[in-house]
């Protein structure tokens, strides 16, 4: 079975197990996805990833990163660009978010980068999603 928005698939999965408080959590694999999670874990909102096989399938074990209370690292996590409306910013049009205290994830033409990455390589893109 194929998926119409894989990355929304991946947030609502994440989401799902922070409200559930689970350690990890297995999503369907694929490189964006991979690069995705690459962004979380430089940034400190998960612990760590690795690209499971299990026969013909493979997917990701994302380890979620809680605080020293349990209190979560992810707040939310939102969708911004879908495939029925795509939205692309320019370097100077990315937006903050929360006031610097979130970060972006667009695609840009070297490849998947947080918002701020972005805007110091002086490269635009599509939003995917804001994660704060």
């Amino acid at each position: 079975m194929s998926l119409t928005d894989p990355v929304a698939n991946y947030l609502t999965l994440i989401r799902n197990a922070l409200r559930a408080r689970h350690q990890k959590v297995d999503i369907p694999s694929s490189r964006l996805l991979s690069s995705v999670s690459q962004i979380l874990k430089e940034e400190g909102y998960i612990n760590n990833f690795k690209v499971m096989d299990e026969g013909s399938k493979t997917f990701l074990r994302i380890y979620l990163r809680y605080g020293p209370k349990g209190e979560k690292v992810i707040s939310d996590l939102q969708r911004v660009s879908r495939p029925g409306c795509r939205i692309y910013v320019s370097k100077e049009n990315i937006p903050l978010v929360l006031g610097g205290l979130g970060i972006n994830i667009l695609t840009t033409s070297k490849g998947l980068m947080s918002g701020s990455k972005a805007r110091a390589s002086g490269l635009g893109g599509e939003v995917l999603c804001s994660i704060w």
